[in-house]
């Protein structure tokens, strides 16, 4: 029993150019660079859809993950004084949180659809300039190690 793996990479059941490739099971279009409009696949298959109103839910769902990562990069939800054990398991639900939404984002991105990478870098951005950037900090000064964010920043 032999199966075609080849993901639409030149097989007899695909066809490809330099910008899209035919997926061999579904019939769907892949781009492989970006491209523009409201007919994408974002993280579902067969979501958003072909409907406008989809696809922009699509890509509030994806600033609001994007924007989430952000608040959760400097949050501050762990009280001073907690045990050890609560603290350290609270800072690791919201990592494995924290990495789970931006592995999200990441795959959304991956649909190559421009506006859903425009609405990515303006969540983190707009996260960042509110929960990140001194613009809204009452004081220019570092934080005290008491008032330090609970998770350490992510690293690529």
């Amino acid at each position: 029993m032999e199966h075609n793996h080849d993901m639409g990479m030149g097989g007899p059941s695909s066809t490809m150019n330099k910008t899209t490739m035919m997926h061999p099971h579904n019939k769907m279009m892949m781009h492989m660079t970006f491209f523009w409009g409201k007919n994408a696949e974002i993280l579902f298959s067969g979501w958003p859809g072909t409907r406008a109103g989809m696809y922009v839910l699509a890509l509030i769902v994806v600033f609001a993950f994007s924007f989430l990562v952000e608040w959760l990069s400097h949050s501050h939800l762990i009280k001073p004084g907690s045990s050890n054990l609560f603290a350290g398991l609270i800072q690791t639900f919201l990592h494995a949180l924290r990495v789970g939404l931006a592995y999200l984002v990441m795959l959304a991105v991956m649909s190559f659809n421009g506006g859903v990478f425009l609405v990515a870098v303006a969540g983190h951005t707009l996260g960042f300039l509110i929960f990140g950037s001194r613009a809204f900090k009452k004081t220019s000064s570092p934080p005290p190690l008491a008032k330090s964010v609970d998770l350490p920043p992510m690293s690529c």
